[in-house]
């Protein structure tokens, strides 16, 4: 069998984007970056014109996701698509990482789930795997639980918090609960 895949979604896990900037996380430090995927929201307008993206980041985490490459494959699962090896994966410390690709038009979910949801599960083939990401909820976890014949974790990551020691914890877990058979 495989090793389980671990899908990082950026805004929300990563990037507590809710956060007040007076309430700013402990252990996360601001950085400015325009990536190209952010300068190609704003048709037409030159790329100097477009306003740097405030995108907080805790350097702690990159250690702790490289700690869990050991028993996942780990996939950027983020609108962020390949800007996340370019802009984030240096300030974390990780290598460049797999992208899932998004269809053109993100548009609505099945079934009341969140878009990404039917994208993961075929792009995860059958494959167990956990999912980080500040929009996952019950509909998500039921969609996935009909549509998914492995082991899948759906962790809703609070973006006013980011990723915190207890999903850490969670991702650690589901990744010895499967077992040594789910890894190559």
């Amino acid at each position: 069998m495989s090793r389980p895949l671990l899908y990082l979604d950026v805004d929300g896990p990563l990037n507590p984007w809710a956060a007040k900037p007076e309430r700013r996380p402990a252990g996360y430090t601001a950085h400015r970056m325009k990536p190209d995927s952010w300068v190609a929201l704003h048709a037409g307008a030159p790329p100097d014109a477009v306003p740097a993206l405030r995108v907080w980041l805790n350097p702690a985490h990159g250690p702790r996701l490289l700690e869990l490459s050991g028993p996942y494959d780990l996939v950027w699962a983020t609108t962020w698509g390949e800007d996340a090896n370019v802009h984030l994966a240096p300030v974390l410390g990780l290598p460049h990482l797999p992208v899932v690709e998004w269809p053109a038009l993100f548009g609505e979910g099945q079934e009341g789930t969140y878009w990404k949801t039917s994208h993961l599960v075929g792009h995860a083939a059958g494959r167990p795997f956990a999912w980080v990401d500040d929009e996952v909820g019950e509909a998500d976890r039921a969609f996935v639980a009909s549509r998914h014949d492995a082991p899948a974790l759906l962790r809703h990551v609070d973006p006013r918090a980011g990723l915190r020691d207890a999903d850490f914890t969670a991702l650690h877990a589901f990744a010895r609960a499967l077992g040594p058979g789910h890894t190559v």
